[in-house]
């Protein structure tokens, strides 16, 4: 089991910046992607970006040039930095790890608020 918590949600002006952090804890040894997905209401799940443990990013369309993945390896951390935010990116953002199985585990979400 693989337990995560996310911080660094908030309110932020359009061209703002924000970075997210997430915390993983548990079975850690067979992670093998780290990553962060966003949600609005009434939509499906989208990709933000991920990161493997070659530290191999992959990126949304969406977000590419403005948003990097990066982690810590020693704290077993994931972070987003979130540059030239808008309105548009508004939603809430889960932190997502996967292990060998496969096995999914995602973490409670943390709201970002792009408002003008």
């Amino acid at each position: 089991q693989v337990h995560l918590v996310e911080t660094g949600g908030g309110l932020v002006q359009p061209g703002g910046s924000l970075r997210l952090s997430c915390a993983a804890s548990g079975r850690l040894f067979d992670i093998y992607k780290m990553g962060w997905y966003r949600q609005v209401p009434g939509k499906e799940r989208e990709l933000v970006a991920t990161i493997n443990m070659s530290d191999s990013p992959t990126y949304g369309d969406s977000v590419v040039g403005r948003f990097t993945i990066s982690r810590d390896s020693a704290k077993s951390m994931v972070f987003l930095q979130m540059n030239s935010l808008k309105t548009e990116d508004t939603a809430t953002y889960y932190c997502y790890v996967i292990s060998y199985g496969p096995k999914e585990y995602w973490g409670q979400g943390t709201q970002v608020t792009v408002f003008s």
